[in-house]
């Protein structure tokens, strides 16, 4: 895929690795970006200036992609003001934190939220691009994490939704092909306010510190690592139901 003169649409794209796609995609020369966002309003339109700087057309969309009929209704709007997607990247999720063993802290709230947000909104948004995707012959990168393969993360039901989500991958290769591309990433803990804001930075960083000190490559993501691994994956033509690790090599020294 050339990603010149491409339309894309980025869920959570306001911050962290969404925000740093969205540059990566600006600086191939995409044509238009949609910044979508569901609670991050101020940050989404930050980007979207960023963006723009760069000379690329930016939109910042608000929807929650647990909502099916919001996502049906960002997909209208992207396609009467753009016509035509080529990129759709599914980065927005949530999780709580709850320790493993604290099985009655996994409320059905709680599994609810989770799962809505992180396997049905890549279901819903798929789903509500997919006429647009096969047309355009683009492709789409889900965002899982490495809690998805191994049994680590900030809770269960989080690593379910991210392994759901590798399956979830390979399915959709396979209901929109040939048409349609469609890969994910796994990360391991990435710098950015998912991590920093819910632990303090001195808590991270000495966590990030311990990953580091196992890892083959001695260092943890930055955003800009994640969207170097998921434009990467958008631009490799003969690729398709394949999941990304991008942790350092940390996956290989459990």
């Amino acid at each position: 895929m050339d990603i010149n003169g491409s339309v894309a649409v980025i869920t959570g794209g306001g911050t962290g690795i969404g925000a740093a796609v969205a540059e990566h995609l600006a600086g191939k020369g995409a044509a238009t970006v949609i910044v979508n966002y569901s609670r991050s309003a101020a940050e989404a339109e930050a980007t979207v200036a960023r963006l723009e700087g760069l000379g690329c057309k930016a939109e910042a969309m608000a929807a929650d992609v647990s909502d099916d009929a919001a996502v049906r209704r960002m997909a209208a709007r992207v396609r009467a003001a753009h016509g035509r997607v080529d990129v759709l990247v599914c980065n927005a999720g949530t999780t709580t934190w709850v320790p493993f063993p604290d099985l009655e802290g996994l409320t059905g709230e709680v599994w609810r939220e989770i799962m809505g947000v992180n396997l049905m909104g890549p279901f819903h948004c798929a789903r509500a691009f997919a006429p647009d995707l096969r047309a355009a012959r683009g492709a789409i990168v889900n965002v899982s994490s490495i809690a998805g393969l191994l049994p680590t993360g900030s809770s269960i039901a989080y690593g379910v939704s991210k392994a759901a989500l590798i399956q979830l991958t390979r399915d959709l290769a396979v209901a929109l092909g040939p048409e349609v591309r469609v890969n994910a990433v796994a990360p391991g803990i990435v710098a950015t306010r998912w991590h920093i804001g819910r632990m303090g930075e001195q808590v991270f960083s000495e966590m990030a510190a311990r990953e580091e000190a196992k890892a083959p490559l001695k260092r943890t993501a930055r955003p800009e690592d994640v969207a170097q691994m998921i434009v990467a994956l958008l631009e490799s033509d003969l690729v398709t139901g394949e999941v990304l690790v991008g942790d350092g090599g940390r996956h290989l020294t459990y």
